[in-house]
């Protein structure tokens, strides 16, 4: 193969792995991004890391469907991972506005394009914004370039133990939002238990009438104070899903298991 069919070839399946990141991952795959963007974006990269990539050793450049689905299982590995934070912070905004009395307020979440609650789609802000704020972004670049080194193009095929590594880790998401959502449980938890005690001593109180506004308080209250354990808790997170991501590749790489994350 000559030097430009191969360096047009590698660059071909860096794209369809880079694609895969952009399709799926958080961040990269909100609607809010124009589609061209995300384009321009994969493909500059793609280019950039085409001359790295295809002089690696064990490099397969090749263009064929087994390597394209193999790039594409690659980039969808690292997405669908990471997409797991953004359905942990959902889940967790679902189970506050619960609490606070918001379940029936949804909004149009501009990334999914479907009605999602209101605190659902502030929990997802913040938590993008924390990703922003971090550089999470850069850090899973570089961990996507540094899989071709792992797991070399055309090199990898998704199997069954891959698959049923995601699905075990995407039932760690209902024991993370309950964490995240663990201090407004509890305070709404405690003002119920007080104004049912309150009602038992004085049965002329008005109870129904004071218990919303009073749980809607005292839940912003306490989810004031707790946004300043929010980049801790969410980069542990992505940190930890990122990892899996990579074991996951590494295992296939290496023929060994592949892990789960219940975290």
């Amino acid at each position: 193969m000559s030097g430009w069919s191969y360096f047009l070839s590698a660059m071909t399946l860096a794209l369809v792995r880079l694609s895969g990141v952009v399709v799926f991952a958080p961040f990269f795959a909100s609607t809010a991004l124009p589609a061209r963007m995300k384009a321009v974006f994969a493909g500059a990269l793609a280019i950039l890391l085409a001359p790295l990539v295809a002089a690696l050793p064990n490099a397969r450049a090749g263009i064929s469907f087994a390597s394209l689905l193999g790039e594409l299982a690659v980039g969808m590995v690292y997405g669908l991972s990471l997409t797991l934070l953004t359905e942990m912070l959902l889940f967790a905004g679902q189970i506050a506005g619960l609490q606070l009395s918001f379940s029936l307020v949804n909004l149009l979440d501009p990334s999914s394009s479907i009605q999602t609650p209101l605190l659902g789609d502030l929990f997802e802000l913040l938590g993008t914004l924390v990703v922003l704020a971090a550089g999470l972004d850069r850090v899973l670049i570089a961990s996507v370039a540094r899989s071709f080194r792992v797991v070399p193009l055309g090199g990898f095929a998704l199997t069954q133990l891959t698959a049923l590594a995601l699905l075990r880790a995407a039932a760690g998401i209902f024991l993370a939002a309950l964490e995240l959502a663990a201090p407004i449980l509890a305070a709404t938890l405690l003002v119920e238990i007080a104004i049912a005690l309150v009602g038992k001593l004085s049965p002329q109180l008005p109870v129904m009438s004071i218990s919303v506004p009073l749980k809607t308080v005292t839940g912003f209250a306490i989810l004031l104070g707790s946004l300043a354990l929010w980049p801790r808790f969410i980069e542990a997170r992505f940190s930890g899903l990122l990892d899996m991501a990579e074991r996951l590749i590494a295992g296939h790489a290496a023929g060994g298991a592949l892990p789960g994350y219940g975290g």
